[in-house]
């Protein structure tokens, strides 16, 4: 482990708890079809050299809505890892005030969420992200960000 700390979208911490609670939940999935396991496997090795997952409220509340299209009892699974993953010292929640996220001229093209995470990475925090205009706002700011569809066209 290194001293980095690193920001992941929702999609991606959607794939990472699921994937987490059980690699078998991730086929399952419904909002989980453009993933399978060597996605899981190769995100859990990026995140590998990161110390602290970087998390925000807004990015939170997004992959718990994503988490409830499974059933039960996967669905209860996996909400017991991400209660299980908040407590860990790895996981940093930032709190980035609505006010501050929405001042960002790329609010109506990205949302909320997607700028409390430009708000990180302003804040010098490198983003893992599989959303395209995300990772060119990110970019366009100066900012450490990672594609995360370059990662699996490497990878295949």
């Amino acid at each position: 482990m290194t001293g980095i700390s690193v920001a992941i979208d929702s999609n991606l911490l959607l794939l990472f708890v699921v994937g987490s609670a059980s690699r078998g939940y991730i086929a399952r999935h419904k909002r989980l079809k453009a993933f399978d396991v060597a996605d899981f496997d190769l995100l859990l090795q990026e995140l590998s050299v990161a110390s602290t997952l970087v998390l925000t409220p807004n990015t939170l509340t997004e992959t718990s809505n994503l988490i409830d299209h499974i059933g039960e009892p996967a669905r209860g699974h996996i909400y017991r890892f991400l209660r299980a993953l908040l407590q860990r010292p790895e996981a940093e929640e930032r709190y980035v005030p609505g006010i501050q996220a929405t001042a960002s001229a790329e609010l109506p093209r990205l949302g909320l969420t997607d700028c409390t995470l430009l708000e990180l990475c302003d804040a010098g925090v490198p983003l893992i992200t599989v959303d395209l205009p995300l990772f060119l706002a990110a970019l366009s700011r100066g900012a450490k960000a990672i594609n995360f569809n370059h990662l699996r066209d490497a990878a295949s």
